[in-house]
């Protein structure tokens, strides 16, 4: 792999199991149960392309993202957190880059029976699917419960709420002409934009007194708006793929875990844009084609198995062959193909923990588009 560039500096992640052993939830080992660990209750409000500047036939639905919605119950959260503190999976699971500190990739399948189960259950996808307004599935195995860390010590929290406390007095005694300087917008993982989909982004960690913890998304016109944070076992979905966004930073409490489950539409027929720009310099490499060939492989297959059956049943008909229709149909899968080329760079060409950042200067924050939210602090959920 070629050289990687420095990393940021690991204390704001979760760089050693000892390091968060304050933040270890040990519980009875259970497995997944819809009916005791899903929480849902109501679709969110939401936010199409449209709403948020972009044309209605921009990726591979109209709706963009949602509000906070609960998804799971406190009891599946301690399950997931427990998982992802295990010896195995943060001695070999574990990367960081040049744009988020500490990160946790590729081990639902292999140590998190619990976590693994919970996002491919059919009634979870049902969930998933209801949101997004189109029928999703989880893109790989090695994309679900992809986790974002950001931990820090008794004694930074407790110099960030006093900082926050005296910004709120000064914020009062000026009536606000100053905007609200105690919101840190130094972000947990920076602007990007997500190699699949959809992504569904689940709050791990206890909001009770979190000033900010928002993600930031920028609209086509430049200006940016906050999506109010989700609680814990609450989570919110967005369209990933084709929003530029960013995780900002939480501060008041010690932790903010995140975990993300990208999705892509089940039908193979569905446009697929998925690129792998922004997780390949993260992730096993072996592993990630491994899966992102078998399931582009898949579709191919469906797609070639369907053109066949066509093709029989207009031969039975007695029509002619749709020599224009079949060129067309080739001239497509060629494409498809050439992209699946392009994405699986070489591994010597890698350039491992480094994702190329945009470019994005500070721009106005238009807090009430859409009516979405930005508190400065979010209640207890469980």
């Amino acid at each position: 792999m070629l050289a990687s560039p420095a990393m940021p500096d690991s204390a704001t992640g979760c760089a050693t199991q000892a390091a968060c052993d304050h933040i270890i939830v040990k519980c009875a080992v259970e497995s997944f149960d819809p009916d005791k660990h899903l929480a849902f209750k109501e679709a969110p409000e939401i936010l199409t392309m449209k709403d948020i500047g972009y044309p209605e036939d921009t990726g591979v639905s109209p709706v963009a993202m949602s509000q906070p919605f609960q998804l799971f119950t406190k009891e599946a959260v301690d399950q997931m957190r427990q998982e992802i503190f295990k010896k195995e999976v943060n001695e070999t699971c574990q990367f960081r880059s040049n744009i988020a500190a500490s990160q946790l990739r590729g081990y639902a399948g292999r140590f998190a029976p619990f976590t693994y189960d919970a996002w491919t259950h059919p009634k979870t996808l049902a969930i998933m699917s209801k949101i997004a307004g189109v029928e999703l599935t989880v893109v790989v195995d090695y994309e679900i419960g992809h986790i974002n860390f950001a931990v820090k010590s008794k004694k930074q929290v407790q110099q960030e709420i006093d900082m926050i406390n005296a910004q709120k007095c000064f914020f009062a005694s000026d009536e606000g002409i100053s905007g609200c300087p105690w919101e840190d917008d130094k972000p947990v993982v920076g602007w990007h934009r997500d190699s699949y989909p959809f992504v569904c982004v689940l709050m791990l960690s206890d909001c009770t007194n979190m000033v900010g913890g928002e993600t930031a998304i920028q609209k086509p016109d430049g200006t940016v708006i906050r999506v109010r944070g989700p609680g814990m076992g609450s989570a919110i979905i967005l369209q990933g793929r084709y929003i530029t966004h960013q995780a900002l930073r939480a501060l008041g409490t010690r932790e903010r875990i995140t975990s993300v489950t990208s999705f892509r539409p089940k039908d193979p027929f569905a446009a697929d844009a998925t690129v792998l720009n922004t997780v390949r310099q993260i992730s096993d490499v072996s592993m990630l084609y491994h899966q992102f060939a078998e399931y582009r492989l898949q579709i191919m297959e469906d797609r070639i198995r369907a053109k066949l059956r066509e093709m029989e049943r207009r031969q039975r008909a007695g029509k002619k062959f749709a020599t224009s229709d079949f060129k067309a149909f080739l001239k497509e899968q060629t494409k498809f193909l050439a992209h699946m080329n392009s994405e699986m760079v070489d591994e010597d060409m890698i350039a491992s923990g480094y994702i190329e950042e945009m470019n994005i200067p500070d721009v106005v924050v238009d807090v009430n588009q859409g009516g979405m939210e930005r508190p400065t602090k979010r209640t207890r959920t469980d």
